[in-house]
């Protein structure tokens, strides 16, 4: 799935890390390294910004994906379990390739949800029966 989200994003060729944990494994994440001691569902570490940007060009950086979350999650919204995995794991690749719906503009927020759905829209077809979770 990393792959085709990768070639659908326009960068076949990447290369990254992922990583699934627990609640309690990504809220000691989240405390370490951003400090919010909290559990949250996706978290991506970016290896093209900041300091030692370029040194590899295709290896985009680290996914760390909570299960505990992702299955709540999509409990909830009344979706499989495999289709929020996809979702996270499609909203952290958007951040590593630059994406920000945290600290950008509105604008940018409506940029990364707009292609979220275009690429969920398109992996959903090719390997999920069901509507995208909402955002």
């Amino acid at each position: 799935m990393a792959q085709r989200i990768l070639s659908a994003s326009g960068c076949p060729d990447a290369e990254l890390s992922i990583l699934i944990v627990d609640d309690e494994e990504i809220r000691v994440i989240n405390r370490d390294y951003l400090q919010r001691d909290k559990s949250t569902n996706v978290i991506s570490f970016a290896m093209q910004e900041g300091e030692g940007s370029g040194i590899q060009p295709s290896l985009l950086g680290d996914i760390v994906i909570s299960a505990d979350t992702a299955s709540r999650d999509a409990a909830e919204a009344g979706l499989s379990f495999e289709s929020e995995l996809f979702f996270l794991l499609l909203h952290g690749i958007l951040h590593l390739l630059g994406y920000d719906h945290e600290r950008g503009t509105e604008e940018e927020a409506r940029r990364m949800e707009a292609r979220e759905c275009e690429i969920f829209a398109l992996i959903r077809s090719e390997f999920l029966m069901e509507s995208p979770p909402t955002v």
